[in-house]
């Protein structure tokens, strides 16, 4: 049953009488009443974590492992009440909940593993010689400790799996790292059910009261006071580049700065070849359809942007981008703020000069949006830098380039961006050598002969990449790699080995 209230540590706390309430995005239906943390409240639970942080940085990995794994047990336990509260606050439907919700599980587990091995802590020896001359030489081990407590932002577009118990979270309590998360006021409901479920697994687990805490808040109070806090150590967040920029900015002013791994915009340009465009234009006209129109485009890897070259085969092309992408119904957005900076940044680029419509979104009702095209010569896309920002949502504009030098060019004006996608045939393999060195550059993950939208979590996958797609383009906030944000190297020279951690 939900309370509306804060997790601070394994206290239920509602300090305050400022409150909002959770709006289902579909119905635009009131739901359920959430207290604002104070700042006595957001105090007390990085308080809580910090003296958490030296036991559990302390406990062993089969202890932090078990208690990852009973997180998902827990979530799993919260059954259909999870699911249905996701709905109503998300406007996605059963099957995504369930997906998502899968996710999560999938990625505590998977963390679970990989703490139970000793890869994660980078372990290097330098074996000692008293015998070295001129000098002896000392015996030295590097390994790799939790940084202290964490503070992770929950994100809009996904309530499961960015979000609560999401990657962040999951990774920063397999470091050893305790968790304040702030979550979002766009699912508050959602993020209350998991918090419960980490509480009750931390407790069954016996890790220390403070290991986990979640705070609403639906003004930037919240997470300023949280990003400012003394006793935090590093900043995980999702979201626009905007919260992310103001949020790196934050942490930097701090007395001690700190690292904030921010997830931000990104267009994901995806490349479609002159020999793609003659001989299955339309196959993947209706694939890039799907694919930017998938979720109400709310995904961070939607392709943003259509690079196309050559020009015979394109008017099909077009035709069937703008045909598929009518066909593709209303779809409901995650909020009203949401939608309406969706509207405004399709009207900017569409009332930019240069720029014709192809395909503009139907007025609906709500927080529903259709898709919509635009389309611009590679010429003027690199006179107007306005054009490299992301609409977030069912959008995407088609770039002309004549040839591959026009299309070299370009990429190589692009910003920082978290995917590129190539689609081409084998016969340009030698031709497109150049724009392959130009899209790794660019981004943090390339892909061949495919959408952009969907994020495998594995060990080898890269989610991020340079600014502004992210604020650090060495690190991902997918998969298993994504643990090393929350942990840092240390030397133990000459040390005996029974008093190494």
């Amino acid at each position: 049953m939900l309370t509306g209230k804060n997790y601070v540590g394994y206290d239920l706390s509602a300090e305050s009488n400022s409150i909002f309430e959770s709006i289902n995005p579909e119905t635009e239906k009131k739901n359920n009443k959430f207290h604002n943390a104070t700042e006595g409240e957001i105090n007390k639970a990085v308080e809580k974590a910090k003296n958490a942080f030296l036991e559990y940085s302390a406990k062993t990995a089969e202890e932090r492992a078990g208690f990852l794994d009973t997180i998902a047990e827990e979530i799993l336990g919260l059954g259909e009440e999870l699911i249905s509260t996701y709905c109503q606050e998300s406007g996605y439907p059963e099957g995504r909940a369930n997906g998502e919700r899968g996710r999560t599980v999938g990625q505590l587990k998977a963390f679970a593993t990989y703490i139970r091995t000793e890869n994660w802590k980078d372990s290097f020896e330098d074996k000692a010689d008293p015998n070295r001359s001129p000098l002896p030489k000392p015996g030295i081990l590097r390994t790799s400790i939790p940084i202290g407590p964490v503070a992770v932002f929950g994100a809009s577009n996904f309530p499961l799996a960015f979000s609560t118990a999401g990657g962040d979270t999951a990774s920063a309590l397999a470091a050893g790292s305790p968790v304040v998360v702030k979550a979002h006021p766009s699912h508050p409901g959602t993020g209350e059910l998991v918090a419960s479920a980490i509480i009750n697994a931390a407790k069954k687990t016996g890790m220390p009261e403070g290991v986990f805490s979640h705070l609403n808040g639906n003004t930037n109070e919240v997470g300023t006071l949280l990003v400012t806090h003394p006793g935090i150590k590093g900043v995980g967040f999702t979201g626009s580049l905007k919260a992310g920029r103001a949020l790196y900015d934050l942490a930097a002013k701090r007395e001690e700065p700190i690292p904030v791994f921010a997830e931000m915009g990104s267009v994901n340009p995806v490349v479609v070849s002159s020999s793609t465009l003659q001989k299955r234009g339309k196959e993947v006209a209706h694939q890039l359809a799907g694919s930017f129109n998938l979720g109400a485009g709310q995904f961070c890897t939607s392709p943003g942007i259509i690079f196309t070259v050559g020009s015979e085969g394109l008017s099909e092309f077009e035709k069937e981008l703008v045909g598929s992408s009518s066909q593709i119904n209303a779809q409901c957005m995650l909020n009203k703020g949401i939608k309406q900076a969706f509207e405004k940044g399709k009207k900017t680029v569409s009332c930019s000069p240069y720029i014709t419509v192809l395909s503009e979104s139907n007025e609906e009702e709500g927080n529903r949006v259709t898709g919509s095209i635009v389309k611009v010569s590679s010429k003027n896309f690199i006179e107007n830098d306005k054009l490299q920002e992301e609409v977030f949502g069912p959008f995407t504009m088609l770039v002309t380039c004549d040839n591959i030098k026009e299309l070299n060019k370009t990429i190589d004006n692009l910003k920082g961006q978290l995917t590129a996608s190539l689609i081409a045939e084998k016969e340009e393999f030698k031709d497109l050598k150049t724009t392959i060195q130009l899209l790794q550059h660019k981004a943090g993950r390339i892909i061949f002969n495919a959408m952009p939208t969907g994020v495998e979590v594995s060990a080898a996958m890269t989610h991020g990449g340079p600014y502004p797609a992210s604020t650090d383009s060495r690190f991902t906030s997918v998969g298993i790699p994504a643990i090393k944000r929350w942990l840092r190297p240390v030397s133990f020279q000459d040390f005996p080995q029974e008093l190494l951690p």
